[in-house]
């Protein structure tokens, strides 16, 4: 028996309803779910759909066996299939990991069933709900949880006062390391190639940066090749590397080997656009100083000129200078990386933030 099931002796027994599984990119969503297992309290999972392919993060095949990907359907459709499988368990809670259809999914479930639902938020899935039905499924969630305040805001104008519980990181896997010597800055950016990343931002940078200074994206998506031809039209391709997907099991070399951390992300046309996304915390506990824009609740985590440098979001010109100021100063990388370490093991550490997470279901659904 685990620390966590030793605290959490309680009779909650809670099915989790995600979107998409597996996915590389929701790490927080598995590691929230490794700790309720841990804790005694998860009975299953459910997913609306399978996750996208590509490789999967250090502890997918832990949770396999309790993840059942549902039959296409609507959220009833969906939710009267998961009260079917948990019927006679004892199950005395279902929680949406999104606001949008697990949301929806774990509402019809909880009312065959007979019992409390909630669901948590994080960035996206809020803007996926209209208005009308985000207030109603707030009206009669048992908890609604949000991971950074941009959300929680979101989630105020619906008529909610979240419990506000940031997603940890591993303070054990990325662990802060001294910078390889060389020439040049290293400059690291994780992230799917979509529009709300900034990466095209990032890559116009990379024009005006006049200190020498590479680039590795990490990462796959739609926008991957248009980036790539970007790159090769500006001048820049022998100073911007596309490396494709990464998992933690690999990452945590990539952050070893920078110097600073890019997580140019912008307001893309939809109004989707990041919440606080995991590179930020990982980089931190790397102990690299992150250059990042000032939007949603990335500000939450950065602390201008102490943990890294906050940026206008879409000023190519402010990034490139902020950018070579920074490979210029290797003192003031050294400080803010230690600031930065220092930030996470304080406030991110991923066993403190999963505890209150599994503290918060565990009293919510007993």
């Amino acid at each position: 028996m685990g620390s966590r099931e030793r605290r959490y002796q309680r009779p909650a027994r809670v099915a989790v309803v995600l979107s998409g599984w597996p996915r590389v990119s929701e790490t927080f969503a598995l590691n929230e779910l490794l700790a309720l297992r841990d804790a005694g309290i998860l009975a299953a999972v459910f997913a609306t759909k399978e996750g996208g392919p590509g490789p999967h993060q250090p502890g997918v095949e832990e949770l396999e066996p309790l993840v059942e990907v549902l039959p296409d359907g609507d959220a009833l459709d969906q939710g009267a299939h998961v009260a079917r499988r948990l019927e006679g368990l004892g199950v005395t809670g279902v929680h949406g990991y999104f606001a949008h259809r697990p949301a929806a999914v774990a509402r019809a479930a909880a009312a065959l069933l007979g019992v409390p639902y909630g669901f948590s938020a994080h960035a996206l899935d809020v803007r996926k709900v209209s208005a009308g039905d985000l207030r109603l499924l707030i009206a009669g969630a048992a908890v609604v949880i949000a991971c950074n305040a941009d959300v929680a805001a979101s989630l105020a104008e619906g008529g909610s006062r979240p419990a506000l519980l940031p997603h940890g990181v591993d303070l054990r896997r990325f662990r802060p390391s001294p910078p390889p010597a060389r020439r040049e800055t290293c400059l690291l950016a994780v992230g799917r190639c979509v529009e709300k990343k900034g990466f095209e931002v990032l890559v116009r940078a990379m024009t005006l940066v006049t200190a020498p200074a590479c680039l590795r994206i990490v990462g796959e998506g739609p926008l991957r090749p248009a980036l790539e031809k970007a790159a090769r039209e500006w001048g820049v391709a022998g100073r911007v590397k596309f490396l494709g997907h990464r998992t933690h099991a690999q990452l945590a070399d990539l952050y070893a080997g920078s110097d600073v951390v890019v997580v140019p992300s912008v307001i893309d046309r939809d109004g989707d656009r990041d919440g606080l996304p995991n590179v930020v915390l990982e980089a931190m506990a790397s102990g690299r100083p992150v250059v990042a824009s000032d939007v949603a609740a990335i500000a939450s985590a950065v602390r201008d000129r102490v943990t890294g440098v906050l940026v206008p979001p879409g000023d190519p010109t402010a990034l490139a200078g902020v950018l070579d100021a920074l490979a210029a100063d290797p003192s003031a990388r050294r400080r803010m990386g230690e600031a930065a370490r220092r930030e996470a093991h304080e406030r991110f550490a991923l066993g403190d933030c999963a505890d209150r997470f599994c503290r918060t279901l565990g009293e919510v659904y007993a």
